[in-house]
């Protein structure tokens, strides 16, 4: 069997963010078709069809725990619930790419088209918040892979959590990019009034072709628009993730930034990209694809503000997960970010500072029929 290319750059996949099926570091045996000298492998020409249109699947996967916990102090939740493990969404930068290599996945192309739905994941949180020794910390919704990707219209599982969540009076947080949260503005409303949910949207640019090849099959920047003004109708407080930044590729913060206070979002955060494991060839792979122009200058740029060495650079590496520095990058160029950052948001009158959200109201006795006697 012959592949369909050796060397040569593969061509795009409309829809999809990634080309190829990259090898994870995990893998024992290399695939037929294995190049050295690209860290990809390539479908055979008998599979060609299939790359011209390759059809997301969703594997249902039973649940053993439903909460994630989090010790990093650079991450604002201590717990997470993420109802899915791969993403339809197809953003080339995601961080949680990666993980699919645990399933003997790849982290590029299968990360996107192999979708794994935790079936029961709402049964099983309802029986983890029913324990006596939960302590009760803010809980994301989403933080690995969108909690509202396409999947979600139809077997609702996050909105089955949120439910859960709700019959705890356990305080959460979610984050997406997609439009499809309006369908629970009903519940959403109900727990903003309580105190015990905030939104938040990303839009990584309002660059409506740059996001088509950046983030595929996430909601367009105006539609996303649309739904911070429809959460913040609503009364959910609702801010926006100006994230990832990525040097010379994403240049509108600021412009970002006033379209979301405009629409009503009332607090903003943003992070760096950043390139773990197999992320980084990834990302080149892309690059060479969409900005051969700039490419070199792009990965120069993120590897800068992760304040790699040029020794790490000959090694190929492109990141440093140091907790201190690897959100917001280090350096001159963090620098002018953070700057950036700080004074639009101070003109804009938005909150750098998450919402505050009250947990007293939750207990355990709350899902198991019972009441507290005092």
């Amino acid at each position: 069997m012959t592949g369909i290319k050796s060397s040569a750059q593969p061509a795009p996949i409309k829809g999809r963010g990634i080309a190829t099926r990259t090898e994870h570091r995990f893998t024992s045996q290399h695939r037929t078709g294995w190049s050295k000298d690209e860290d990809v492998w390539w479908l055979t020409e008998e599979d060609a069809s299939a790359v011209a249109a390759p059809r997301t699947q969703v594997t249902l996967e039973t649940a053993r725990s439903a909460l994630s916990g989090n010790d990093s102090p650079d991450i604002f939740f201590e717990q997470s619930v993420n109802p899915y493990r791969g993403c339809e969404h197809g953003c080339v930068y995601c961080y949680a790419r990666p993980t699919h290599s645990y399933l003997n996945l790849s982290p590029g192309l299968d990360f996107e088209t192999r979708i794994i739905a935790k079936h029961n994941i709402a049964q099983v949180l309802r029986q983890e918040l029913a324990r006596p020794s939960h302590r009760p910390s803010i809980v994301n919704i989403g933080s690995a892979t969108d909690c509202y990707q396409p999947v979600e219209r139809e077997l609702k599982l996050t909105r089955a959590v949120m439910e859960v969540m709700r019959d705890a009076r356990h305080p959460f947080s979610l984050i997406t990019k997609s439009s499809g949260v309006e369908r629970d503005l009903d519940l959403l409303a109900e727990l903003a009034q309580q105190r015990l949910v905030a939104a938040y949207v990303t839009i990584t640019t309002l660059d409506a072709h740059l996001a088509r090849i950046l983030e595929p099959r996430a909601a367009a920047p105006y539609r996303r628009l649309r739904t911070i003004h429809a959460l913040a109708q609503a009364g959910v407080p609702v801010g926006v993730s100006v994230a990832p930044q990525i040097p010379f590729i994403t240049e509108d913060m600021e412009q970002v930034l006033a379209a979301a206070r405009e629409a009503g979002a009332t607090s903003a955060f943003y992070t760096v990209i950043r390139l773990p494991w197999e992320l980084n060839p990834i990302m080149r792979e892309w690059l060479d694809q969409h900005y051969p122009d700039r490419a070199a200058r792009v990965m120069a740029r993120i590897q800068d503000l992760h304040g790699v060495s040029e020794a790490q650079r000959d090694g190929g590496l492109s990141y440093d997960s140091n907790y201190l520095t690897r959100m917001k990058g280090t350096g001159p160029w963090a620098e002018v970010l953070r700057q950036r950052f700080h004074k639009t948001c101070a003109r804009l009158g938005l909150h750098r500072e998450r919402t505050e959200l009250d947990l007293s109201q939750y207990h355990p006795s709350l899902l198991s029929g019972q009441r507290q006697l005092f």
